[in-house]
C-alpha cells in the first residue's frame, strides 16, 4: 500500500488504509490503534515539514509465526539536521505541537530507524510485530 501525502486529508487516508491492513493481518485492537497512530504522526510530519512524500506499508512474514507490518515514510523535504535532538521527547519546531511525534512513533512500534540528510529528505522505517495468539 502506498499513500502519497500532499494535503492534510491524506493523513486520514493513510491512517485509514493502514488500520484496515492491520485488522486484515490479525493485529489486536490495541496494536492496530498503535500502528494507525504511528502512521498518522509520520504522515503529519511529511505534510507539515516536507509538504510532499509517501507512506508505504506492507506485511512481511519471515515464517508462519512471525508476521509484521512495516511502515516506510519517505520525503524529499528539508531533512533533519540533528536527528538526536528531534528524537528528544518534548522537542518541537512547530508551535502547536506537543513534540511527541517521532519519539512517540518509536515508542509505539517494535522497531524504528530514521535516516535524514539536511537538504535531501528523510526516511523513517518502523515495524510492528503481530503478537502470538
Amino acid at each position: 500500500m502506498v499513500v502519497r501525502v500532499v494535503k492534510e486529508g491524506d493523513i486520514a487516508v493513510a491512517r485509514h488504509m493502514v488500520k484496515q491492513l492491520a485488522q486484515e493481518t490479525g493485529f489486536s485492537l490495541a496494536d492496530t490503534a498503535k500502528i494507525a497512530t504511528a502512521v498518522s504522526e509520520l504522515a503529519r510530519n511529511i505534510y507539515r515539514y516536507a509538504r510532499e512524500g509517501r507512506i508505504l506499508t506492507r506485511r512481511r512474514q519471515e515464517d508462519k509465526n512471525n508476521l509484521c507490518l512495516e511502515v516506510i515514510a519517505v520525503d524529499r523535504g528539508p531533512g533533519i539536521p540533528d536527528v538526536e535532538l528531534v528524537m528528544t521527547r518534548g522537542y518541537t519546531t512547530y508551535e502547536r505541537s506537543l513534540g511527541i511525534g517521532l519519539p512517540g512513533v518509536k515508542r509505539l512500534m517494535d522497531a524504528f530507524e530514521i535516516y535524514s540528510v539536511a537538504g535531501y529528505g528523510t526516511v523513517v522505517i518502523a515495524e510492528k510485530r503481530r503478537r502470538k495468539i
